[in-house]
């Protein structure tokens, strides 16, 4: 277990944080209390897409400041309205429902998928989900993740979600059988492990779904706005959702939330059914609407080719460090995998004055910004090669 920096809080112990008290950002560093430089390779848990107080987010939510900061959803919001056509624009889906997090847009998925089968067959909803998928930490979100570990202690939960497992070919036959109402996937799993879908089992996935009127659900709240070198994951996968999530990376570094989906399908929500009293407010929405002005096709194009820069050169470490088993991810979501346990690894990641972070007990996450650059990435590899070569020698004293 990692020690908190100060044990006599008032911030309730959900988190087992570093040693570290972070209070400035710029780019791909932040700057402890203490005034020393971190570069940072979580991204606020891929919120921070484009690195810590980017420009183009700045401006806008600076403009909207001196407008107004809260109206509620009792009126029209425009910011609403721009960024909603910013992401049905650019997407395959219809209509947007916003919110503050990914759990409460997998929330509002939920929701949407149960009121979408009463108002089609009248029955209760059955929603397939996949092991070691993370969807969130509310009572609803816990019911569809697929770790015993998220569930343990909120017992009973909430009915209704099968679990099965992830890019296995006899789960796909389970699905035919049961034609359940939803099924709902990460197409990579950030918090299981870093685990990429097969584009095979995806297609046939996608196909089963649409022959019998299964919605299929994708979360893309860690994967989403541009993560993985396109702006939505299911891009790459030739794939249309009925329902999309999206939060993290889209505010960068607000909070805001989004649930898309198709016309047909939103509109079984009627007014009263759902809603959230800070969902859409304006100033998350300039958030949004910023990032999403950075994500051209060439910025796009861009992340792809640093990131593969990055993989490349993860490579070439492992060749050197054979306590790394595997590289997997993609994009700027990426994995390692260890032969021990990676708790200590992070505290001489600090030591080394970079932040990295894990995914399971074996697994070393790394969430860099999109926008990172090639003399950043030099400057990682430098930092994370004395990281290993420290962290072997200590379990070789």
């Amino acid at each position: 277990m990692l020690n908190t920096l100060n044990q006599h809080t008032s911030i309730m112990s959900t988190y087992n944080r570093l040693p570290l008290r972070v209070i400035k950002g710029k780019g791909a560093y932040v700057w402890a209390e203490d005034g020393e430089k971190y570069l940072d390779f979580t991204s606020g848990i891929a919120t921070c897409n484009l690195g810590h107080c980017h420009s183009a987010v700045k401006n806008e939510i600076n403009l909207q400041l001196e407008m107004i900061w809260h109206t509620s959803n009792l009126y029209e919001v425009p910011k609403q309205e721009e960024l909603a056509s910013l992401l049905t624009e650019r997407s395959c889906l219809d209509q947007v429902f916003f919110c503050n997090s990914g759990a409460e847009a997998n929330e509002a998925a939920i929701k949407l998928v149960k009121a979408h089968e009463q108002k089609s067959s009248g029955n209760a909803a059955t929603i397939v989900t996949f092991h070691q998928s993370f969807h969130g930490r509310t009572l609803g979100t816990i019911a569809a993740t697929g770790q015993e570990k998220i569930k343990q202690g909120f017992e009973p939960l909430l009915e209704g979600f099968v679990h099965l497992p992830f890019n296995d070919g006899e789960a796909l036959k389970a699905i035919e059988a049961l034609k359940p109402s939803a099924v709902m996937l990460e197409l990579l799993q950030g918090e299981g492990g870093v685990i990429l879908a097969d584009p095979i089992w995806v297609k046939a996935l996608a196909s089963i779904c649409k022959k019998q009127n299964t919605l299929l659900v994708v979360d893309e709240v860690q994967t989403g706005i541009g993560r993985t070198g396109s702006l939505f994951l299911y891009e790459q996968y030739s794939i249309e959702p009925d329902i999309i999530t999206l939060a993290k990376g889209l505010g960068s570094g607000f909070p805001i939330g989004a649930m898309l989906a198709k016309k047909e399908v939103a509109s079984a929500f009627k007014p009263g059914m759902h809603g959230s009293t800070f969902g859409g407010n304006p100033l998350a929405c300039s958030a949004g609407i910023g990032t999403l002005s950075v994500m051209t096709q060439e910025f796009l194009d861009n992340t792809k080719k640093v990131s593969e820069l990055l993989f490349q050169e993860l490579q070439q470490l492992a060749k050197k460090f054979p306590t790394i088993k595997a590289i997997k991810g993609k994009g700027f979501l990426l994995g390692l995998e260890m032969e021990e346990d990676v708790s200590s690894f992070l505290l001489e990641a600090l030591q080394q004055k970079l932040l990295l972070l894990s995914a399971g007990p074996f697994v070393i996450r790394m969430l860099p910004p999109i926008n990172l650059v090639e003399s950043e990435v030099h400057d990682f590899i430098h930092r994370f090669q004395q990281v290993l070569h420290n962290w072997e020698a200590a379990k070789n004293d």
